[in-house]
């Protein structure tokens, strides 16, 4: 808060010999003990080296999601796979995956979709503040047809209600709703429609750490071979498939 707050930096603060003045401190403090993203307070976050505004029509983006840019990355390269690559981003909230992937791989093509124009309008700002060449649709996976695509990621809304007892505060108060929960008895419901599709030969998606074994099935269910991955937390956080 106070490296925001003043632009100083950690060592900066920790030997300044003064008094460092907080600039609006108390409300500040005021939206941290209602439990208010600080990245919301400021309206950015740094993110796998990219500035991005995040607001309450975008979640807040998170280090396993950043693990799963990772792996993309490395695992094309591993099959000799950077060559120009068509990627989409389904639910692409604030832009951080699609924005990630085409500042990591400049030669890839790069478009995310999103059912919120509220959230690509953040998207967008993000794109053109850091200068990323992305294309944004407006649409909802649901109940629209795409084209066809060489990679399709998504981190899309997979936690059922009965979930929400593991949640913290910050994420259960604040942080839309419309992109965190799926039915109860239907969690699997954005990942089944993607995987209908066939619009992707492969798909890396977050997942449902209790869903492991039920999203294998659904991708095979689909023509699909997959295989689950952990994050760095030791949870079951990622799926790959592909055919």
């Amino acid at each position: 808060m106070i490296e925001e707050a003043t632009g100083m930096n950690r060592f900066a603060v920790s030997t300044y010999q003064g008094q460092i003045e907080v600039p609006d401190l108390d409300a500040i403090l005021d939206q941290l003990r209602r439990y208010v993203p600080i990245q919301y307070i400021f309206g950015h976050t740094e993110w796998m080296g990219l500035d991005l505004q995040v607001t309450p029509a975008t979640l807040v983006p998170r280090p396993e999601t950043a693990e799963l840019v990772e792996l993309i990355g490395s695992r094309r390269l591993a099959v000799g796979g950077q060559q120009c690559v068509k990627v989409l981003d389904v639910g692409t909230g604030c832009g951080c995956i699609a924005l990630a992937l085409k500042h990591r791989h400049p030669d890839w093509t790069v478009h995310a979709l999103d059912v919120s124009p509220e959230a690509l309008a953040v998207a967008r700002a993000n794109a053109a503040n850091l200068n990323l060449d992305v294309v944004f649709l407006c649409a909802d996976i649901l109940r629209e047809d795409i084209q066809d695509y060489d990679i399709i990621v998504s981190n899309p809304p997979y936690i059922r209600p009965s979930e929400q007892s593991t949640m913290t505060e910050n994420t259960l108060r604040h942080e839309p709703a419309r992109a965190l929960f799926v039915p109860e008895d239907d969690p699997l419901l954005f990942y089944r429609r993607i995987a209908q599709l066939r619009r992707a030969k492969e798909l890396w998606m977050e997942i449902n750490e209790n869903l492991c074994s039920e999203m294998l099935a659904l991708m095979q269910k689909y023509g699909y071979q997959a295989e689950c991955m952990k994050d760095a937390y030791g949870k079951q956080r990622f799926i790959h498939a592909y055919y």
